[in-house]
C-alpha cells in the first residue's frame, strides 16, 4: 500500500516552466510605463509569492509608485493572452501525472498565480490528471498560508496523513509546514538545492520520476 494517496503540487517552477511567459508580461507593464525592463535572472528570484507581489519587487519603489496598480492591472491583462507562448511542462511531468492518475492517486493545484490561469494553465497542460486547481482569489488566503492546502485537500477527501506536499521555493516550504505536510522540494525550478536544504525540506528531489520512492516507500 503507497505511503500516500494524495500529491499537492505548486504550479510554477514545479510542473510548468512559466517563466519567460512571466518575464515578457512583466517587461510588457514595465515598458508601458517608461520603466527600466528585467532580466529573466530577475524574475526568477522575484517569484513565488503571488503576481501583485512579483510587480512590486519589479517595479521602482514597489508598492509606493503611483504607477503601481496599473502596471499590475497590465501585467495580468498581457499574461492572461499570452500565458502559453513559451511555457511547457518540465520534463517528465507528463508521465509522472499520467502514472499518478492511473495508480489512483489524488492531485492538485495550490499557487499564488491568480486563478483563473491556474485553471486555465492546468486544463491546457494536464487534462483530466489534476483533480483540484486552486489560484489566488479573494476571500481565500494565499500561500504561505495554509488556507488553499486545506481547501484543496477537501475538495480531495484525503487527509493530512496521507497527503504530501510538492514544491520549488521557500513560500512552498512554508505552506507545506503550515498546512502540517511534508515537503518535496524541486532542484529543476526557480530555486537552487542549496536554498531548500537551508529551509529544512523533508525531501529534495532531481527528476519528477524520484518522487514515486517518496510516496509509494
Amino acid at each position: 500500500m503507497s505511503r500516500y494517496s494524495a500529491v499537492i503540487f505548486d504550479l510554477d517552477g514545479t510542473l510548468l516552466d512559466t517563466l519567460a511567459d512571466l518575464t515578457d508580461a512583466v517587461n510588457y507593464a514595465l515598458n508601458l510605463h517608461g520603466f527600466p525592463t528585467r532580466t529573466l535572472a530577475e524574475i526568477r528570484a522575484f517569484v513565488g509569492n503571488g503576481v501583485a507581489n512579483l510587480i512590486s519587487r519589479a517595479i521602482p519603489d514597489g508598492r509606493s509608485n503611483p504607477s503601481f496598480d496599473q502596471c499590475l492591472a497590465d501585467f495580468r491583462k498581457y499574461y492572461s493572452a499570452h500565458m502559453e507562448c513559451k511555457t511547457a511542462a518540465y520534463e517528465g511531468i507528463i508521465d509522472l501525472l499520467a502514472y499518478l492518475a492511473g495508480h489512483n492517486y489524488r492531485t492538485a493545484i495550490v499557487s499564488n498565480k491568480f486563478d483563473a490561469a491556474v485553471k486555465q494553465l492546468s486544463e491546457q497542460y494536464f487534462g483530466s490528471y489534476i483533480q483540484v486547481t486552486i489560484g489566488e482569489s479573494a476571500g481565500v488566503t494565499k500561500k504561505p498560508a495554509p488556507d488553499t492546502v486545506i481547501k484543496a485537500m477537501a475538495e480531495l477527501g484525503a487527509t493530512p496523513e496521507h497527503t504530501i506536499y510538492v514544491g520549488d521555493s521557500e513560500v512552498d516550504v512554508a505552506t507545506a509546514k503550515n498546512a502540517g505536510l511534508p515537503c518535496v522540494g524541486v532542484t529543476w525550478g526557480f530555486r537552487d538545492r542549496e536554498v531548500l536544504q537551508s529551509l529544512g525540506t523533508d525531501y529534495i528531489i532531481n527528476t519528477p520520476q524520484e518522487l514515486l520512492a517518496i510516496i509509494e516507500d
